[in-house]
């Protein structure tokens, strides 16, 4: 294991970051390596590895099997879930997601990339830029994913050319720059062998570039939302039956995004009711402060109706409600979504009634031209939809607030997940079309 300390630790940055590709680029090879080559595997893990591999007749350790810990995924040599890994370095505190690569589980990349500061795609030297390539560029683009690090895998199976490198880094940075990916760092690596993964490789002496895990340490940490619009949805209204406390009233939830205050003015939405925060509790401790990612319980000078789903804002900084949401969507369930499918939309707590008004386009992958009016969306498609909802709902911008501008449809019949969606996001769609469709049962 490492032996980074813990008051080093707490001096560190955090760094969330997925990996993503085509399925056999690597991508478990990859993880595995860096975790093994930074010390970050303790030793019943590799002998684990050590055993499961010579199992299947392998006379060198298969690192991907530290990541693919499903027995289903190591029978069948695919990652066919998210596996989240944790590890550190005296200089970045990190959070891994290793998502699938076969295109039946490209969803499982939303998951993954959906809080990830970096991505990391990965491409087979020999096969160079396939659609799932295009697809997972695609949905970095989408989630505003600031940075994406090309990993072009395999090089010893290309003789090391520089030209097969530049090649695919070339096409790749077009492709995203067009999307509007901000950063594309492109690095020539072998994950089996450990070129540029950790240590820099003696075989690309052309290469002048940081290894995987050197960029990793130093990319600049762009996840600070603590200056952005303050937002808690509430959890859950606490009224202890205390003696001690008898008018106790507070409203617990993780703050979203920015800082709230005690003594500042707030609106409770969708109400529009206003008040003032009396106090902030934190860990059973009072706080005049307190910002992104942190649980708290916020209590008001005034009694009034809040309850699980609504959100607490800034009264200076307060969203506008809406019942009509426009997104881009990832469809992520088997079963299609169509024009006037009636749904459950989730934002952040709060859970709804809606319908799909429009389907406007879906998005070709290959040229990144738009369908327009395909009437569905099936499983992967990437597309840009219309929703009417039951309920006015606090929307911010996708572009705005990564937390407060996503939402999830579900079907209201079994509750599975069907749609993941940014509110705003668009890949210039063309125009909407008025929809002329009658709604039956769920008019709104």
């Amino acid at each position: 294991m490492s032996t980074t300390t813990t008051e080093e630790l707490s001096a560190t940055t955090l760094l969330r970051f997925a990996t993503a590709g085509s399925v056999d680029d690597g991508k478990s090879t990859l993880v595995g390596r860096l975790l093994h080559d930074s010390k970050s595997v303790l030793v019943d893990q590799l002998e684990a590895v050590e055993r499961a591999s010579a199992s299947r007749g392998q006379e060198v350790p298969d690192l991907a099997l530290l990541t693919d810990g499903l027995r289903a995924e190591r029978e069948q040599g695919i990652t066919i879930d998210v596996a989240y890994r944790y590890f550190a370095t005296p200089l970045r505190r990190f959070i891994l997601a290793d998502t699938p690569g076969h295109v039946q589980y490209t969803r499982n990349m939303v998951t993954g990339a959906s809080t990830a500061e970096l991505t990391v795609i990965l491409v087979d030297a020999r096969n160079g830029v396939v659609e799932q390539t295009r697809r997972h560029a695609a949905i970095a683009a989408l989630l505003r994913v600031p940075h994406v690090v090309l990993a072009v895998n395999k090089m010893d199976l290309v003789g090391y050319e520089e030209q097969v490198f530049a090649a695919i880094a070339e096409e790749f940075t077009a492709y995203a720059t067009e999307l509007g990916v901000p950063e594309v760092t492109a690095i020539p690596i072998s994950a089996l062998v450990g070129d540029n993964v950790v240590e820099p490789s003696a075989n690309m002496d052309w290469y002048g570039g940081p290894t995987v895990l050197e960029h990793l340490e130093t990319v600049p940490v762009s996840h600070d939302l603590s200056h952005c619009h303050a937002r808690l949805p509430v959890q859950y209204v606490i009224r202890p039956q205390s003696a001690d406390h008898p008018d106790y009233r507070g409203y617990a939830g993780q703050i979203a995004a920015g800082s709230f205050r005690v003594g500042e003015a707030v609106t409770v939405l969708p109400s529009g009711r206003t008040s003032r925060i009396s106090g902030i509790d934190l860990l059973g401790e009072s706080v005049d402060v307190a910002w992104t990612t942190q649980s708290v319980t916020v209590l008001l000078e005034d009694d009034i109706d809040i309850s699980r789903g609504d959100l607490i804002v800034p009264s200076k900084d307060a969203p506008a409600t809406t019942q009509d949401i426009e997104a881009t969507v990832c469809h992520v369930a088997d079963a299609p979504l169509t024009v006037n499918h009636r749904v459950l939309l989730k934002h952040g707590t709060r859970t709804v009634k809606a319908i799909v008004k429009d389907i406007p386009s879906r998005l070709t992958l290959d040229d990144l031209s738009l369908h327009p009016h395909p009437g569905q969306l099936v499983a992967n498609d990437i597309g840009r939809v219309k929703i009417r909802t039951a309920e006015p709902l606090p929307v911010d911008s996708y572009s705005d607030s990564r937390r407060t501008g996503s939402f999830i449809l579900i079907d209201p019949n079994d509750g599975q997940t069907l749609t993941a969606g940014m509110v705003g996001e668009s890949f210039a769609s063309p125009e909407p079309v008025k929809d002329e469709a009658e709604d039956e049962g769920w008019d709104f």
